[in-house]
């Protein structure tokens, strides 16, 4: 059997986020024990123990939230009626009213793959990026293969250009960047016949005007750029087909938020659906 350690590498080797959840408290009664785990996949999905379907429910959609900014969360899962937490920076409290009567703590940490980089061209600049993309923890790809990456610089001063700005926009990725003269890169780019959308995912000239000069102070330059389109643009990395975000419901009977999946139990009335988070509330709600 895999153990959740396991499975965390082999989403890790996979490039896949996900969320890794410890419980680091437990107060009876409840299920969960300190040291249970569970790995979140961003599409709701979970793996491991981490408490009951209550728990469970609240522990899966805070996961989804710390997947959005990669912050790490401490999530406390309280009963109805438990002494109010004060509120602490990292720290969210949720109460269960279909609780056991127990409590938990779960800590919740988002495993998020470092943005790739493909540095296209045999030259001191593109040398310079590749150097300084590593120092910023940037996994620089060395292959040929723009699948998956999240920036691609292409440095080749003439040399192979035009091809790898076409495989890069082929392959999706949001941010291309193109170390050329205003007018050689117009000139470039006019001439592969873009649509306004390709052309508004290539940069050129490269990088933010700092008065650039040398290999390193223009591999500078095209860095900020990337990472001000990835920490403020919201740049992603190339992904064929993005996972949706689970839909999610508030329970009408204890008020929890509960993600919309084939197993939430849910009703139908008047013709909507309405989701709760455990068939105990969906009892209470259809005997009401």
């Amino acid at each position: 059997m895999t153990t959740i350690a396991e499975r965390a590498r082999e989403l890790t080797d996979n490039r896949e986020p996900f969320v890794h959840a410890t419980v680091v408290r437990a107060q009876d009664p409840t299920s969960a024990r300190p040291g249970d785990a569970a790995v979140i996949r961003s599409d709701g999905s979970i793996e491991g123990f981490v408490g009951g379907v209550c728990a469970e429910s609240s522990v899966r959609a805070a996961a989804l939230d710390t997947m959005r900014d990669g912050t790490a969360l401490l999530l406390r899962v309280l009963p109805d009626g438990a002494p109010p937490f004060p509120e602490a920076p990292g720290a969210r409290v949720v109460v269960n009213p279909c609780h056991s009567g127990g409590a938990i703590e779960v800590f919740l940490r988002p495993m998020l793959p470092a943005p790739a980089l493909r540095v296209v061209g045999g030259t001191p600049i593109s040398a310079a990026v590749a150097t300084l993309a590593a120092f910023l923890d940037f996994d620089v790809v060395t292959t040929d293969d723009d699948t998956g990456c999240t920036a691609v610089v292409v440095a080749g001063l003439g040399k192979g250009e035009a091809e790898a700005i076409r495989a890069a926009l082929d392959a999706g990725v949001g941010f291309v960047a193109l170390v050329a003269s205003d007018r050689r890169g117009a000139a470039l780019l006019d001439a592969l016949g873009l649509t306004d959308e390709e052309r508004a995912r290539v940069h050129s000239p490269a990088g933010l005007d700092i008065g650039a000069r040398t290999p390193a102070e223009i591999a500078l330059s095209i860095m900020g750029e990337v990472v001000r389109a990835i920490r403020v643009d919201g740049l992603v990395p190339a992904s064929g087909t993005p996972t949706a975000r689970p839909q999610q419901a508030v329970d009408p009977v204890c008020g929890m938020t509960v993600l919309v999946g084939p197993s939430t139990p849910h009703t139908r009335v008047d013709g909507q659906d309405v989701w709760f988070c455990c068939a105990g509330c969906l009892a209470s709600y259809t005997a009401a």
